[in-house]
């Protein structure tokens, strides 16, 4: 991204910080949104601002998709749906590429975002924080694409249950993700074993880190989603012979797409348009498992299983749990980055 354009979109995000807070004063109804937003049609998503000096029709949309594997390699996948939503808005799009959960929920929370995919369990945070507006998932024409919770082992490992996962190392992902840490913690009782008490949990930061990890022999087992399993599985990546799933759970929605909820109703419109009116091609196709559309969706209604779950296990969508989040994210940045050194100059002096 050119400097002077990113600059450009740190000022409007600072500027719309502060225009944002005198709609909050003239709200009947918020539910559980950030004082910023109001929620006056009970849909549990941010109205539209009442005042239409509030509604934003940048000459520049931005665009991401959740950090939850290489980011480059999802930055090529929907080029052409940039191109598609270029065409059908008539402004320029660009991607703009965030590396972790909490960093993408801070970019659409100020204003830095207008359009992008968020990953299943972190979309709350973003609806409640940034004003987010779920309205698709990937899918097909008849349904969406929906992902399972799977608990994975080596194939060649002594664990075959649950139970087995007894007094061993279990990665999960990230404290936000929902089958790679709430989903476990919610369901994972009721199967006999606890996260934290029967097992010692260990984050890994991603999914495809936690496969990896299993396969390496640093993890005794993970939970993890099954998409992201089965994309790794197509991309060469891992050989499904080489792993054992001991559990798999209710399908869950896959990462939701939308866009924020201040931009001009009929630039809305338009995007609403470019995402139903799309049709993935032949590489995207295979790159999603198949899934040739977005699927319409409400977070009402489709999110109400992820709510269900974050509230099992205590996780609350607001600043205090968005700070955490920031917290743990950038402690496995910090580990990463230290890793990385620590292999450079072991290559160094060897």
């Amino acid at each position: 991204m050119p400097n002077k354009l990113l600059t450009s979109l740190l000022l409007s995000g600072s500027l719309l910080l502060g225009a944002s807070a005198a709609q909050a004063d003239n709200c009947n109804h918020r539910g559980v949104l950030d004082d910023k937003f109001c929620d006056e049609n009970k849909d549990l998503v941010a109205d539209s601002p009442k005042d239409s000096s509030k509604w934003r029709d940048p000459s520049t949309l931005v665009f991401t998709y959740t950090p939850v594997e290489d980011p480059a390699v999802y930055k090529d996948a929907f080029y052409e749906f940039q191109k598609h939503l270029s065409d059908i808005t008539g402004k320029k799009v660009i991607y703009y590429t965030v590396h972790s959960n909490a960093a993408e929920v801070e970019a659409i929370r100020s204003g830095r975002l207008h359009i992008a995919g968020f990953s299943t369990g972190p979309t709350g945070y973003a609806v409640n924080l940034g004003g987010y507006v779920p309205i698709a998932v990937k899918g097909t024409a008849d349904a969406f694409q929906g992902y399972n919770l799977i608990t994975i082992t080596r194939k060649d490992s002594s664990i075959k249950t649950m139970e087995d996962l007894k007094g061993k190392m279990v990665a999960h992902t990230s404290a936000s993700s929902n089958s790679g840490n709430l989903a476990p913690r919610a369901l994972f009782p009721d199967l006999g074993i606890t996260p934290d008490k029967d097992y010692t949990v260990k984050y890994s930061g991603k999914h495809d880190q936690s496969i990896m990890g299993v396969l390496a022999g640093d993890y005794d087992a993970a939970p993890v989603a099954s998409d992201v399993f089965d994309r790794m599985v197509t991309g060469g990546r891992i050989k499904r012979d080489d792993f054992r799933i001991i559990y798999t759970s209710p399908r869950f929605p896959t990462s939701a797409f939308g866009y924020a909820h201040d931009l001009h109703p009929d630039l809305v419109n338009k995007i609403k348009q470019a995402f139903s009116s799309f049709r993935f091609p032949e590489k995207m196709k295979e790159t999603f498992n198949g899934a040739d559309r977005f699927y319409p969706i409400t977070y009402k209604n489709d999110w109400a299983v992820i709510r269900d779950i974050a509230h099992a296990t205590g996780t609350a969508y607001t600043k205090k749990g968005l700070k955490k989040l920031a917290e743990k994210d950038a402690a496995k940045a910090a580990k990463k980055r230290a890793k990385k050194l620590a292999a450079e100059a072991a290559k160094t002096n060897g």
